[in-house]
């Protein structure tokens, strides 16, 4: 069942997570290994262009339609894209330490802005989504297998804003029913897992080589990432089932009141 998403609490949330963020170690000595710093750096190339260096917004060709579909959305949208522009930043920083220069397109960028905008805000919204799950997995191996302080102390940053954005998308889409009852949500677990799977190897095939530099193999990566995917379908399935045992729970009292009056 619909419901309206409660956008001063994301509203809120945001704005606060704005406060008490200690910037990197950026003077700190690098610390990685000569074999990794080239692939390193291409990989955050790469990640800087996408995580709000490129249109830190939706926009798909009917996203004003859903930013004007309750009140405050419009708000909640532009503050989650302004942590995307954050991170671009962070990325950035991290660039200028190795004295690497930012790139300004890449085809894959382009490919994915390109599907983003004709398939609509729906699928623009999922796919987001399901980077953000996969990213999450390539920020926490960096994490746990970099040595480097700032990358540490970036990842940290971004990993803590992951977590709220992806929050929020699950907040999403249990306001937004989904991911239904019955065949309807058998359906939508498939086709989101599949699309999930298809996110994870494109992020392998393009940055792989720079965490197994690290000492991730791509079994780890795969793991990690399966495991932000279940997850996220699991607290979504959790609340809707909630929802639904609620409703049961709901029509048996109104029967009890209506057959006792």
């Amino acid at each position: 069942m619909k419901t309206q998403l409660n956008t001063a609490k994301w509203i809120a949330f945001f704005r606060h997570n704005q406060h008490n963020r200690v910037e990197p170690r950026w003077d700190a000595p690098i610390k990685v290994l000569p074999e990794a710093r080239l692939l390193l750096e291409q990989s955050l190339k790469e990640f800087q262009l996408g995580d709000g260096g490129g249109p830190a917004s939706l926009i798909a060709w009917n996203v004003m339609k859903y930013r004007k579909s309750q009140p405050g959305l419009d708000e909640v949208i532009d503050l989650w894209f302004e942590e995307e522009k954050e991170h671009s930043r962070l990325l950035g920083g991290l660039l200028l330490r190795f004295g690497v220069i930012p790139i300004e397109d890449h085809w894959s960028f382009s490919l994915f802005c390109f599907l983003r905008k004709v398939l609509g805000v729906k699928f623009e919204l999922q796919i987001l989504t399901l980077t953000e799950l996969s990213s999450t997995a390539y920020y926490w191996l960096l994490l746990r297998h970099c040595e480097d302080p700032a990358v540490r102390d970036v990842c940290s940053l971004i990993l803590r804003d992951e977590a709220g954005h992806v929050a929020f998308q699950n907040d999403r889409l249990h306001c937004s029913g989904t991911p239904g009852k019955g065949l309807k949500r058998l359906l939508w677990r498939a086709q989101f897992l599949l699309s999930g799977s298809v996110a994870a190897m494109v992020l392998w095939i393009s940055h792989g080589k720079c965490l197994r530099t690290m000492g991730v193999t791509t079994a780890r990566f795969y793991h990690e990432a399966w495991r932000q995917f279940g997850r996220f379908m699991f607290k979504l399935d959790v609340r809707a089932k909630q929802e639904e045992r609620s409703q049961v729970t709901g029509s048996a009292l109104e029967r009890t009141m209506a057959a006792s009056a």
